[in-house]
């Protein structure tokens, strides 16, 4: 499990790390019961408070990334390929809504949008 954390980003830090956790999941480099480090273990690493650790552990779990077992910690939940598929279509309906009303506040229409991901997506 890698993380780093960006302190100069905008993004909450809890998202910063359930961000990069859920993105190694859908991507098969953290497996199927993997066994997440304690969230004080993670804390001390990344010199952020237990409280944030304990807030991206929950919403990994609440997203089902996760599953915790009382007295044994958190492990990476067992997904198939159509689990892995819903769920990075979700994170990116998510993220592209909120990416969509700010373009809107900015004028730029759809095709504006388009052209802008195409000359751009694979830089």
């Amino acid at each position: 499990m890698n993380i780093v954390i960006s302190n100069t980003s905008k993004k909450p830090i809890y998202q910063q790390i359930f961000e990069q956790i859920s993105s190694q999941i859908i991507k098969g480099e953290l497996q199927a019961d993997t066994c997440l480090p304690p969230i004080r273990t993670v804390a001390k690493e990344l010199r952020v408070s237990v409280i944030t650790i304990k807030k991206a552990w929950e919403e990994l779990e609440r997203k089902g990334f996760i599953y915790s077992m009382v007295g044994r910690g958190c492990f990476v939940a067992s997904l198939n390929q159509s689990d892995i598929d819903e769920k990075r279509n979700d994170m990116m309906l998510e993220k592209l809504t909120k990416d969509i009303e700010h373009y809107k506040t900015l004028g730029l229409t759809k095709a504006d949008v388009i052209k802008l991901i195409e000359r751009h997506y694979d830089d």
